[in-house]
């Protein structure tokens, strides 16, 4: 009687067939878009997903300055910065936070989605993301994405 063991596919640096994605993030709730881009940057998307190897693709998110959040936490949520300094403590809402740099907000929950290592600092460098319409990477011909949960 002959065993025969079956061995699980890793992929490989050289394996992965990177794509660029454009997504726009007019009217999408914040949280939602977030999940949906930290799982593509991954490449949880892809059969040849391995969780120590960088597999995911590069997203562009355009419109950063349009996203929305549910109920009241446009005035409730809250980023926190601290300068280092006794009493440097900065609090600055939603609001403030969309109107003064968009870009932060999308950039501040995507990166709380991916693994929080090297490989994770490795990731997030592969997301570009604008408050307006338009952006740099025509070269790269993306592809839009729509997600289909956008309540």
């Amino acid at each position: 009687m002959s065993k025969t063991t079956i061995q699980t596919f890793q992929a490989r640096e050289a394996d992965v067939e990177k794509k660029w994605y454009v997504v726009d993030a007019d009217g999408m709730v914040l949280g939602r878009l977030a999940a949906n881009v930290a799982r593509i940057l991954r490449g949880k998307h892809k059969p040849i997903f391995t969780p120590h190897v960088d597999t995911g693709d590069f997203v562009i998110v355009i419109n950063a300055s349009k996203v929305r959040v549910t109920g009241k936490r446009q005035d409730k949520k809250e980023y926190f910065r601290h300068s280092g300094y006794p009493g440097g403590v900065t609090m600055r809402s939603f609001k403030e936070q969309v109107q003064k740099n968009p870009r932060f907000v999308i950039e501040h929950a995507v990166k709380g989605m991916l693994p929080h290592n090297k490989l994770g600092r490795r990731i997030f460098k592969k997301l570009k993301v604008y408050a307006g319409n338009e952006h740099p990477h025509a070269a790269q011909q993306p592809v839009e994405l729509k997600f289909n949960d956008t309540k």
